[in-house]
């Protein structure tokens, strides 16, 4: 007797699926990441030892230099560094993604009877576990530095929420881009172009009122600058309100436009 099995683009797909199901099945792929993860922890590496670089290398090389005291600009930069790292690890999402895509097993998961979001949530989730062990590790070793939070515990793991919410509408731009190269080392250097220019042209390392007048009005603008100035508010004291307003307002754009714009993408591969 033979068994006869059904080519992959023949298995009844189901057309709508459940949202219990939907966000079941999205735990289920983020848990294959986070397996990944623990298979090779030294790709925690750049999420760990990435951030305590920047902050030593800032911290008490440019310090002295812009603030005149390294102990006040630690405490100045560090919220900033938190958010630029958020930033830049969200370009593990995009070259997981661009990886899984370029090796065919997006395509398997294609022809699963799952919901079709399923596996691009699932990527987004992994990656906000290692944003978390990103985090976790910044704020220890900040404080190994001397850094000294001003707020109170909520505040803190607040802003720590609040970077990592910034970080999964970000991931939406990074899958999209991911899906359009379909190169992994391609969605790395075009990651880091779009990345780097918003990241410094902000108020992570100086005050917005030192930059000429044209970068000020970007910088006024820059959704990095908006989630800085909220998480320093939250973790050293100052103003939330507006900062946090215009933060969550980013994010709610990048959510809109992205995530669908990928899903028409995703649905389109041939």
């Amino acid at each position: 007797m033979t068994t006869a099995t059904l080519p992959a683009s023949h298995v009844p797909l189901r057309k709508h699926v459940g949202l219990g199901k939907t966000i079941a099945q999205s735990m289920t792929l983020s848990w294959r990441g986070m397996v990944k993860i623990r298979r090779n922890p030294a790709g925690l590496a750049d999420v760990i030892i990435g951030p305590a670089i920047f902050l030593v290398l800032f911290g008490y090389v440019f310090g002295g230099a812009i603030s005149g005291d390294t102990g006040e600009y630690l405490q100045y930069v560090f919220p900033g560094i938190l958010g630029m790292m958020t930033l830049f690890a969200t370009m593990g999402v995009g070259v997981s993604l661009s990886t899984d895509l370029s090796q065919g097993i997006f395509d398997r998961f294609r022809s699963l009877p799952i919901a079709r979001v399923s596996p691009l949530i699932g990527a987004i989730g992994s990656d906000i576990v290692r944003q978390l062990v990103s985090l976790t590790a910044l704020v220890g070793f900040g404080l190994l530095l001397g850094v000294r939070f001003e707020t109170s515990i909520w505040s803190i793991l607040a802003a720590c929420a609040l970077a990592l919410g910034f970080a999964f509408a970000v991931s939406w731009a990074l899958i999209l881009l991911a899906l359009a190269v379909k190169d992994p080392m391609a969605v790395q250097g075009l990651g880091a172009v779009l990345i780097i220019p918003i990241t410094f042209a902000s108020n992570i390392f100086v005050p917005v009122e030192t930059m000429p007048g044209w970068m000020q009005t970007f910088a006024s603008w820059n959704p990095v600058g908006h989630l800085v100035d909220a998480v320093r508010g939250l973790m050293m004291g100052g103003p939330v309100g507006e900062p946090l307003m215009f933060t969550l307002v980013w994010m709610g754009v990048f959510v809109i436009l992205f995530a669908p714009l990928s899903l028409v993408v995703y649905n389109r591969r041939p």
